[in-house]
């Protein structure tokens, strides 16, 4: 099979690339493993999305049900229950069906695969490999789409999003949560959810604590818990034990990758998802990356912009409308700054452009401020605080990047 644009993956990030490229005239496959389109957002039945891109509260269902509706009326091909075996940097893709194998060749891509949740063998907990332990993703599925029940008695490790809201939806079950144990000291979720899910149902969140074995033969019977101190090590006498026969894991996402390792997409040491210029394309040219597996996003509504852009943009490639500027400007992230997307910018670009970043943990007052060869270019007119939860932005002019050459840095300065 033959497309301007390829998208691999169906969920937000997928389906909003994909609408993009169409409309730009391309024609568009999207393949998706599972055997419906929506994604992750098909078993995230709780309000609160679209507030940004629709200007209303929305389920996830209800989401991801205005893009399917608007990709199955556009001339886009669905091919389902579809694994995508492997990439090629000549951008020629190998995908497993229940046919058999199809082969497609692609003048773009468009990675948008997602990511996948850390388990127990990721954080390496001691103790016994009993049933019972479950990323709350996992629980998620079984609770709001398999209508199974994964325990009566949960501790919930890792203040991630999903846990909160997994700590919600476990109570209105009638399920005991314990409580929701975080080894930082500050929550890595969303407030909203802190609020919404924790102090309206009173489920205590424990900081700067972890859980340090689980005990049980056949099913979780127990696990220990202990405070940590700075370097994040267990504190002696602070152990206790505590009874449960489920335990879940929120301990963060990794962007899905291994398609674009096999691409030969270079990836950023961390986030895990590539490395991009300011068109989202990766260092394989014509292979562009959006969404989760491009960096973890906190709220899907700027998974759709941004994979929208990525859309748009492979479909300008595809058409050979886009030609790479032979210069760029390294983008790199200073001080409590992690990281940015993009990395890189043409420096003679003619539109506004967005960076994101995240500080690595939270600042009561800081400013954002963006360097240039030196020179400061844009800068936060008033401080204010940061959370590592939240993504941030700040968009540059052309005329902020006519100021200068040279390498662009983005930094948040404490006050």
């Amino acid at each position: 099979y033959n497309y301007d644009v390829v998208v691999i993956g169906g969920g937000p990030a997928g389906l909003a690339a994909a609408l993009a490229a169409s409309k730009k005239g391309a024609s568009v496959a999207v393949i998706e493993r599972n055997d419906e389109l929506g994604g992750i957002l098909n078993q995230c039945i709780h309000s609160g999305f679209g507030l940004h891109y629709f200007k209303e509260e929305l389920t996830g269902p209800e989401y991801a049900e205005r893009f399917i509706n608007e990709v199955q009326s556009a001339p886009i091909d669905s091919y389902l229950n579809a694994m995508v075996l492997s990439v090629t940097p000549e951008r020629e893709i190998t995908a497993m069906t229940g046919e058999g194998i199809l082969t497609f060749k692609a003048g773009a891509i468009v990675m948008a695969m997602g990511c996948r949740e850390r388990t127990r063998g990721a954080i390496k907990i001691p103790g016994t490999r009993p049933a019972g332990v479950f990323t709350a993703g996992i629980a998620q599925r079984y609770v709001n789409l398999e209508n199974l029940k994964p325990g009566n008695r949960v501790v919930i490790l890792g203040s991630g999003d999903i846990g909160l809201i997994m700590a919600r939806r476990l109570t209105l079950e009638g399920i005991t949560v314990e409580g929701v144990y975080e080894i930082m000291p500050y929550a890595n979720g969303l407030t909203r959810n802190i609020i919404n899910c924790l102090n309206d149902f009173d489920i205590p969140l424990h900081l700067s604590t972890t859980v340090t074995r689980i005990n049980g033969i056949n099913r979780v019977e127990s696990v220990d818990v202990a405070k940590v101190d700075s370097q994040r090590n267990p504190i002696p006498g602070t152990e206790r034990n505590i009874p449960c026969d489920t335990l879940l894991l929120s301990v963060g996402l990794i962007p899905e990758n291994e398609l674009s390792i096999k691409a030969g997409v270079t990836l950023s040491p961390v986030t895990g998802g590539a490395v991009v210029d300011d068109t989202l394309e990766t260092s394989v040219p014509g292979i562009f990356a959006c969404g989760n597996a491009l960096h973890v996003h906190d709220v899907v509504d700027n998974v759709t912009t941004e994979a929208q852009d990525a859309g748009s943009n492979a479909a300008d490639f595809a058409a050979g409308q886009r030609t790479a500027s032979p210069v760029t400007q390294p983008v790199t992230a200073e001080g409590p700054v992690r990281y940015t997307v993009p990395s890189t910018l043409e420096p003679d670009r003619k539109t506004p452009v967005t960076l994101k970043f995240r500080v690595g943990a939270p600042i009561a007052n800081g400013i954002t401020q963006v360097t240039c060869g030196g020179k400061v270019i844009r800068k936060g007119s008033k401080a204010r605080s940061y959370v590592p939860s939240i993504m941030e932005t700040v968009r540059l002019t052309p005329k902020d990047l006519a100021q200068c050459s040279g390498p662009v840095s983005v930094t948040v300065v404490e006050q």
